[in-house]
């Protein structure tokens, strides 16, 4: 083999590896991770309905997933679904933002961002299939007034990536669940009546 033809062969390797490690990245970036052999978590009911603003970027990103797997319909009310996520504290509403550290000369050094959720599941029958659960997610990030507008769009990705890990961690425990079986009814069993033990003959 020449050698030219050796270093194409080296270039067509080395690109086709960072096609890969590109779709990997923006597989991440993108929130969904390989989770088993096919990459999802499958969900226990047919139907399932999201109490969240369909405009919400949280319940996009949920009934996007739900979507993806194919195995779970999202339904548009909540009438008849199998499950409903019943949001007790919509995760838009909670962000925080709060300061972590001060520089020598009092000024914001550092600040904590904060993510969080409260949410339940039930069944069609009213059954609690997720007793109220909370997940809260923080990330550092610095700051420096002279570079405010890259700080804000560091600050958005920040909460962007901490949604697409609420949407990762609320579907390991939606596949966690365990449905409610219905209770078989049982006929009622007749009382047994005794029997009069025979007369000894004489």
């Amino acid at each position: 083999m020449t050698t030219s033809s050796s270093v194409s062969l080296l270039g067509g390797r080395a690109w086709r590896a960072m096609l890969a490690i590109a779709l990997t990245l923006l597989l991440s970036a993108c929130g969904f991770h390989l989770r088993g052999s096919n990459g999802s978590f499958m969900l226990p009911f047919a139907t399932m309905y999201i109490g969240l603003p369909d405009t919400s970027p949280l319940a996009i990103g949920l009934k996007r997933y739900i979507r993806a797997i194919g195995s779970t319909e999202v339904v548009s009310t909540k009438d008849g679904a199998d499950a409903v996520l019943e949001v007790l504290s919509d995760p838009e509403r909670n962000r925080t933002k709060t300061i972590l550290s001060l520089n020598k000369n009092g000024r914001v050094q550092e600040y904590q961002l904060g993510y969080s959720i409260n949410f339940r599941v039930v069944d069609k029958a009213g059954n609690q299939l997720l007793v109220p659960t909370t997940i809260s997610l923080v990330r550092p990030i610095t700051f420096d007034d002279s570079q405010v507008l890259a700080k804000e769009t560091e600050e958005a990705a920040l909460y962007r990536d901490m949604r697409n890990d609420l949407v990762q961690q609320i579907m390991r425990r939606l596949a966690a669940i365990k449905p409610v079986l219905p209770a078989m009814s049982v006929a009622p069993v007749a009382p047994v009546t005794p029997v009069a033990p025979a007369a000894p003959q004489q």
